[in-house]
């Protein structure tokens, strides 16, 4: 399978501009030492490997279909003596035959504007949570692509890609029984959506 559209593995330099306090974002997501989490896709690990640090000892679950993006995130794990990272090669699409258990938190960063088919993946993320879980949806913000700069470049995906809140919103909960239980903004360029089962 093709992975998201337009959803390459950003570059770490421009991505800790972007986000230079990832473990605090993810505290400000509400994810405590409580969660077990699997981050899909997950890429490299730039929030699966702080987010393993909040959950110890629960696991990080990290679902990738680039074997190549996983093994680095093995090799810093292990650069970082983190032992609850479990990474997975396989597709989002089909994420309920990859994760080993049911988990508290799916983490969709970046790429939900590259799902093609909305419902069969949020039907998937619905199926992985335990009742009352989480899935928390991070989007670049609807904004003209040219005014979204990182380090003096345009960053992020095509403008006519990107997604309102709203309309974030509804694909999610048109496809799956869940209710929307915070928006929160993260500047410069994002907002969360945190959906519980």
């Amino acid at each position: 399978m093709d992975r998201f559209q337009n959803t390459a593995q950003p570059d770490w330099d421009w991505w800790g501009k972007l986000w230079p306090a990832p473990g605090e974002t993810l505290r400000q997501l509400g994810i405590t030492s409580d969660h077990t989490l699997a981050e899909v896709p997950s890429g490299n690990g730039y929030f699966a490997l702080p987010a393993a640090r909040i959950t110890d000892p629960n696991p990080i679950y990290a679902l990738d279909l680039d074997e190549s993006a996983l093994d680095e995130l093995t090799h810093l794990a292990e650069q970082q003596s983190i032992e609850n990272i479990v990474t997975l090669h396989g597709d989002a699409r089909d994420m309920t035959h990859h994760l080993p258990e049911p988990v508290d938190v799916v983490f969709h960063a970046n790429s939900f504007h590259g799902v093609v088919d909305t419902t069969e993946f949020i039907q998937q993320v619905s199926d992985s949570l335990r009742s009352g879980g989480w899935l928390i949806v991070v989007n670049w913000h609807d904004l003209p692509r040219e005014t979204t700069t990182v380090a003096g470049e345009p960053r992020g995906p095509p403008t006519d890609l990107r997604m309102t809140p709203d309309k974030t919103e509804m694909a999610v909960l048109d496809a799956a029984d869940f209710t929307l239980d915070t928006h929160i903004e993260l500047p410069p360029y994002h907002y969360a959506l945190r959906f519980e089962r």
